[in-house]
């Protein structure tokens, strides 16, 4: 059995303001966004609440039109936040969350043709039997990539697949495709600590039956990313979802499930304090640490693959260690360095905006 995880970075719309020329403008209107929704969901809006409330509105480009914004619009279900006189200012009506009911929410926009085609391309290639994925919009566009996208390209549609809605804004989530049938599947969404809520996206555990008919629990996620929100607080927030994570598999373990892999894109480094909970205070080990892995000399998994670049993992219980009987990195889909001419590319990427994810594909061949 072959498993995987990809970050595929969605699969037909994604969110304009991840679509930027630089990381910091990115950034910048993420940052916004994710503000002004937090302070339109407080219970009271005071005057500085309002003030801070339309300069938001207005750097989204919301203030004077629902829909003005290149990256954002301003959904007004019932009742009102703003009044728009003819003269003068926009201003805040509402005295407080319970006075309307709607938010901000981010444009998307399509993905390029080529780049979904290069997507469905790597699942061909790389062949998983289950592939954890990682930025999928929803369920059915995951299940539509699969049967036409996959199908193009002459690969065969996964017959299981399965999203839940997780906890971001902009619709990425995560995601499970397989060629076995998914058992009980268990989401942590409302998953929360002291400091509040734990998961960004979700740690979403699914059962399967391996070819032997033995369980294997598959736990795919997607940790707080680095570049949005402040250093610290982003780095404490992969810290807490690596610590419920642990807490989860030991759960697991406890409960008798010896096969269980902890897979998807954890934005972190091995040798990162954030990690050291799961990483260190458990007994899963990264495929990329077996002998019978196969490197290409590049240690990271996202962009040019540098040290510092190793987000992507395959993390396996010792049962499922100890049948490793292969693993890799799968760098076609990537565009590698400011000409694409790092490694070998797919002859049809002939430029950075056909790539089908900044992300490698990384998997592990199990004896199961």
């Amino acid at each position: 059995m072959r498993i995987a995880t990809f970050n595929v970075e969605n699969l037909f719309d994604r969110a304009k303001a991840l679509n930027q020329d630089t990381w910091a403008e990115g950034r910048t209107i993420l940052d916004r966004h994710a503000r002004v929704n937090r302070l339109l969901g407080e219970a009271r809006y005071t005057p500085a609440r309002k003030r801070a409330i339309l300069e938001l509105l207005g750097q989204l480009g919301v203030a004077e039109s629902d829909e003005g914004g290149p990256f954002a619009r301003l959904r007004q279900v019932r009742g009102r936040l703003l009044r728009r006189p003819r003269s003068g200012p926009p201003e805040v009506v509402a005295e407080g969350r319970a006075d309307w009911i709607g938010w901000v929410e981010l444009k998307t926009e399509p993905v390029d043709e080529l780049a979904m085609e290069h997507t469905a391309m790597v699942i061909r290639d790389v062949a998983p039997d289950v592939l954890g994925v990682v930025e999928a919009e929803n369920r059915i566009a995951l299940d539509t990539f699969s049967a036409r996208l996959l199908e193009r390209v002459g690969a065969t549609p996964f017959p299981h697949v399965m999203v839940i809605d997780g906890n971001d804004e902009r619709g990425i989530d995560v995601g499970l495709m397989a060629r076995t049938p998914i058992g009980p599947i268990r989401s942590h969404v409302d998953d929360a600590d002291a400091d509040g809520e734990i998961f960004s996206r979700d740690c979403t555990e699914y059962e399967l039956a391996t070819p032997a008919g033995e369980r294997l629990v598959a736990m795919v996620n997607h940790f707080k990313s680095k570049g949005y929100g402040g250093a610290r607080a982003s780095a404490e927030r992969r810290r807490r979802q690596a610590v419920r994570v642990a807490d989860l598999y030991d759960a697991r373990r406890a409960a008798g499930d010896d096969l269980v892999v902890v897979v998807g894109d954890l934005n972190d480094t091995p040798d990162s304090e954030p990690l050291a909970p799961l990483l260190g205070g458990t007994d899963l080990q990264d495929i990329a640490e077996h002998p019978r892995f196969v490197s290409d000399g590049r240690p990271g998994t996202y962009g040019n693959g540098t040290k510092g670049s190793k987000l992507d993992y395959v993390l396996l219980s010792p049962a499922l260690f100890d049948r490793v009987t292969g693993g890799g990195v799968f760098r076609k889909g990537v565009w590698g360095g400011e000409h694409g001419t790092l490694w070998e590319i797919y002859p049809t990427m002939t430029a950075a905006v056909h790539a089908a994810s900044d992300h490698a594909a990384l998997f592990a061949d199990i004896d199961v």
